[in-house]
């Protein structure tokens, strides 16, 4: 069932992110013009912003058609409070969906700061911008959605990660952001009755997606006969999540307020995940197997094997049984079906359009 949003005011942070763009995408294309979706990011150089340009290229043409749902994209960052503010004020969200944050666990050893400005301050910017939304005896917000991370599991030796797990150790400042996010949203909900949802994503891949995931950048070696190095010797498992799965998981979560724990507080966090890790190993030979299929290799990669990286983690698994419980839906892409379409992608836009693959 499509879960229909009508007479909403949709605020997303990191519209031209990956995980942005296809969650409003998918709001835009199934709702009527009864839907407005207010899209938020600074479009830094993170990685290519030639990408981000061209999704928001793709969210603009869809709007553009009277049946669709509106969209209006903003050019400025989390860590601007007046902005945030006048956002909020001009256009009122019913339903915000913070997705914008510095991502990556290796960046955040050598870039720090960066991650305290988007992923602290900013999401401190949004919890304040929602409390003040009620003021004045408005409705205000009735729903604030916000990524969190696998990553916050951090050294845990127990799987599936179930989201009741202890998270009090993570080995990376990216992770600390992120379970920092739950426990800011988590006093909110709280103090100010906002209700509030985190997910917790795992590894989310497909096509449009970050060139600075591991699969990204194997694609880029790949194409032009480089070497690529696998860490920890390729005994690394990840439960990587196809990007519709995620959004499909987002949606559902959107559509539903979650209920007063037994402290009264409106407050819930899930996992996103595959349910199902796959050997790093794996993930690359099927990787080769669907671009060779595609025409963009012709043979596998020659493959260095490196100690693990610090800051990485040896599992990331899902427990996914409350979203199932809660919403009848599980990510259920498979890794094969999911490569394939990212490699169909890549030879389109890549390849076939001159569009020049940006190293990360």
């Amino acid at each position: 069932m499509t879960i229909k949003f009508q007479n909403k005011s949709i605020f997303i942070t990191g519209a031209a992110g990956f995980i942005g763009f296809y969650l409003a995408k998918q709001i835009l294309e199934t709702n009527d013009d009864t839907v407005s979706i207010i899209g938020l990011d600074n479009m830094n150089d993170y990685y290519d912003v030639s990408l981000k340009e061209t999704r928001l290229s793709l969210l603009k043409e869809i709007a553009a058609d009277e049946s669709k749902g509106n969209f209006t994209f903003i050019k400025g960052s989390l860590t601007d409070k007046p902005l945030i503010d006048s956002i909020f004020e001009q256009y009122r969200p019913n339903i915000v969906v913070n997705l914008a944050a510095q991502a990556g666990v290796r960046y955040s050893i050598t870039n720090p700061l960066s991650y305290i400005e988007s992923n602290l301050i900013g999401f401190f910017n949004i919890l304040e911008a929602c409390r003040h939304s009620y003021e004045n005896g408005a409705k205000g917000v009735e729903h604030l959605v916000y990524a969190s991370s696998s990553s916050v599991y951090g050294s845990n030796k127990k799987v599936p990660y179930a989201t009741d797990d202890k998270v009090d150790n993570p080995v990376s400042l990216y992770a600390a952001t992120k379970k920092s996010n739950e426990l800011l949203a988590h006093s909110y909900s709280n103090l100010y009755g906002i209700p509030s949802t985190g997910l917790r994503f795992f590894t989310v891949y497909g096509p449009m997606g970050r060139p600075d995931m591991a699969y990204f950048g194997f694609t880029n070696k790949l194409v032009k006969g480089e070497k690529i190095q696998i860490y920890n010797y390729g005994d690394m498992m990840r439960d990587f999540t196809y990007v519709d799965d995620i959004v499909t998981g987002v949606i559902n979560v959107m559509g539903k307020t979650p209920n007063a724990n037994e402290d009264g507080v409106k407050y819930k966090v899930y996992n996103i995940g595959n349910n199902q890790p796959e050997s790093l190993l794996n993930f690359v030979e099927t990787l080769e197997k669907c671009l060779m299929k595609e025409g963009i290799i012709d043979q596998p990669a020659v493959k260095e094997l490196l100690p693990m990286q610090s800051g990485d983690v040896y599992q990331t698994y899902a427990d996914v049984d409350e979203l199932v419980n809660d919403f009848g839906f599980k990510p259920s892409t498979s890794l094969e079906v999911g490569l394939s379409r990212f490699a169909k992608w890549y030879k389109e836009y890549y390849l076939e359009s001159g569009v020049k693959a940006v190293q990360i």
